[in-house]
């Protein structure tokens, strides 16, 4: 990777400011491979060289991957004013690296949700001419029937004109409430909900357990978040299948693809 000015890599990490790293660098309580830094110009190849900020090392990355179990009460979106989003629940080093949701879950919607600052792979995943699966744990009010799976797999045409691909219904408990896991490869604005509602089955719980080969970690509590592995990174870049350069949205890119995802094909319901 080329290299970049000693500050610009430091701050990346959202743990210190542009003017915090300098202060730092001048106090002497900045190393790269050892050796005190002599300025914030400085430059090193942030995937090489081995940073070290009052003795503690830098794990540097050049995207960030965060999966986070959503609960209720809180809005996917980068902010807002109605309330609390699913960045309020991270860390201020984390808020800082400008991440944002990939796809969307309901104020009301619990469960998995990746955060990132990776614009080109997130996009990928989003588009729906990847077909990415989201599978989804439901409950219901009402019988949930085989006629209802057959609906699901055979594609709906709601009233509203919403226009659905075949998806699965699975259905694992059937009575007063009912269960099932639902697996889309699209995801149109409160997509699930307006499915089950057509089929005279509202809602009670919806909760995202999993995205293309990514699974809900159980280990997680609910509002708990943590980073992806290199490997569950690779993963989910397996699923696209063009070669892609990454790049990172900025600001206003990010509140684009939230905005689009909002009235397109978008892993929101």
């Amino acid at each position: 990777m080329a290299a970049q000015r000693l500050d610009k890599i430091i701050a990346s990490m959202g743990r210190w400011s542009r003017r915090e790293v300098k202060d730092l660098i001048r106090q002497g309580r900045v190393t790269v491979d050892g050796v005190p830094a002599r300025s914030a110009e400085e430059k090193a190849d942030p995937e090489q060289a081995v940073i070290a900020v009052n003795g503690e090392l830098l794990n540097w990355r050049r995207y960030t991957w965060v999966m986070l179990n959503k609960p209720a009460g809180y809005l996917s979106a980068t902010e807002d004013g109605r309330g609390a989003t699913v960045l309020d629940l991270l860390p201020q080093d984390l808020q800082r690296q400008g991440l944002f949701p990939v796809g969307r879950l309901d104020k009301d919607t619990e469960g998995l949700l990746l955060l990132t600052n990776e614009g080109g792979l997130a996009h990928e995943l989003l588009s729906p001419k990847k077909h990415v699966d989201k599978e989804y744990y439901v409950r219901v009010a009402g019988r949930l029937t085989e006629a209802d799976s057959a609906a699901f797999a055979a594609g709906l045409h709601l009233d509203d004109g919403l226009v659905c691909q075949p998806a699965e219904l699975r259905i694992l408990t059937s009575g007063e409430e009912s269960e099932a896991r639902v697996i889309l490869r699209e995801g149109k604005f409160h997509q699930i909900k307006r499915m089950l509602a057509y089929l005279g089955k509202p809602v009670l719980y919806l909760e995202r357990v999993r995205m293309g080969n990514l699974l809900l970690d159980p280990v997680l509590e609910r509002g708990a978040y943590r980073l992806l592995t290199k490997e569950e990174w690779q993963a989910l870049a397996k699923l696209t299948e063009e070669t892609r350069k990454p790049r990172n949205f900025n600001k206003k890119e990010s509140d684009f693809l939230l905005k689009k995802e909002k009235t397109s094909c978008n892993p929101t319901k």
